[in-house]
């Protein structure tokens, strides 16, 4: 079983013990998170379609937080010439590693 859910802006297709990373949810490692937002489920082979308008209400989707952590540093540098403009600034994105265990 397939489902799309929404959680930090962005949409993922996601299926049972699939693992995604997703923006920082707040929780330890080892609790459970459910994702309400579902856009659409559907079967394994696709022959049956529940497609919400936006979302499919009475559904949602379990996870288990498996990882909370940081990203790999992205470097942001800004230079003019001529005019000694200079600047160099760093950025670490937070997430969280979520294991998907149901969806209903």
């Amino acid at each position: 079983m397939y489902a799309v859910i929404k959680t930090g802006g962005k949409q993922y297709l996601v299926k049972e013990g699939d693992d995604l990373k997703v923006e920082k949810l707040s929780g330890a490692v080892g609790e459970d998170v459910s994702f309400e937002e579902v856009l659409l489920i559907a079967s394994q082979d696709g022959n049956e379609i529940q497609l919400g308008a936006p979302f499919l209400s009475g559904t949602s989707v379990k996870a288990i937080i498996v990882e909370q952590g940081r990203a790999k540093k992205v470097t942001v540098v800004k230079f003019k010439p001529k005019v000694r403009y200079r600047r160099k600034r760093g950025h670490r994105q937070e997430y969280t590693k979520v294991r998907i265990t149901a969806i209903s």
